[in-house]
Order: C-alpha cells, then structure tokens, then sequence
C-alpha cells in the first residue's frame, strides 16, 4: 500500500513539475521532509535494522526528488 502511495506522489510531482515547475518545488520538499523523518526514526534501530528500516524513506526520497526534477528538465526541453 506505501508503494502505490509512493508512485502516485512522484506521478502527481512529476505532472505538477512539468506544468508549474516553480510551484512543484513546495510539494516536493514537504515531501522529502516527510520521508526523511521516517529515514531518521528507522535508522534508530540498533546495528543493521536501522539500515533495513531506514532504505525504504531512503530510496523513496530519492524517487521522489527525480521525478520532480524529470518534470521540470521536460519542461525545459519542450520547444514551447
């Protein structure tokens, strides 16, 4: 269920950044900082749990940031 969440807000960043890239950026860091917390209080774990917890926010994060920028460097490129 997290991943589904996870696609449709990089979906509805990448459409957002492609169609208002300054107003993309808002969204996009109040989502970062969203996962980063999760990544925080995962890798509190104790030795490789805090490692196996804290990749998941990790690598969404990460997914997050490229769509957003996908978004805007398509915006960039188009002729219009």
């Amino acid at each position: 269920m997290i991943i589904v969440g996870i696609v449709a807000v990089c979906i509805v960043l990448a459409i957002l950044a492609f169609f208002v890239p300054r107003l993309s950026r808002h969204p996009e860091r109040g989502t970062q900082r969203t996962l980063g917390a999760g990544s925080r209080a995962g890798s509190k774990a104790p030795g490789i749990l805090g490692r196996l917890f804290s990749k998941p926010f990790r690598s969404s994060s990460r997914a997050v940031s490229r769509s957003g920028s996908a978004g805007r460097r398509s915006r960039g490129r188009m002729p219009f």
